[in-house]
């Protein structure tokens, strides 16, 4: 997959420093032309806490779902564009599709 938007992560991490290793470490593995997902069944299969919204929204997890990340998935083009990361309680007050 081809993830974009590493800047966001970067940048995340200057504020929650307790994140780097979770969030590089996801990056890392995402970011390989090793990994491959054509449909949500193969993002659950090594994230299992992962959710599913509409329009290839895809929500992970960080460090024991006290933060999160929400990207969105074009299966077709092997690309996951990174759209934000918080904290649980700044999710629960955003709205996504």
């Amino acid at each position: 997959m081809n993830v974009i938007s590493k800047k966001v992560i970067e940048e995340f991490i200057k504020k929650y420093r307790d994140t780097e290793a979770s969030l590089l470490a996801w990056y890392h593995e995402a970011n390989t032309k090793t990994t491959i997902w054509k449909t949500s069944s193969d993002i659950k299969k090594r994230y299992s806490s992962a959710s599913f919204l509409k329009e290839n929204y895809v929500i992970f997890n960080i460090k024991g779902n006290k933060y999160r990340l929400v990207t969105k998935v074009a299966y077709n083009s092997s690309t996951v564009l990174i759209k934000w990361i918080g904290t649980h309680a700044e999710y629960s007050k955003k709205k996504f599709p």
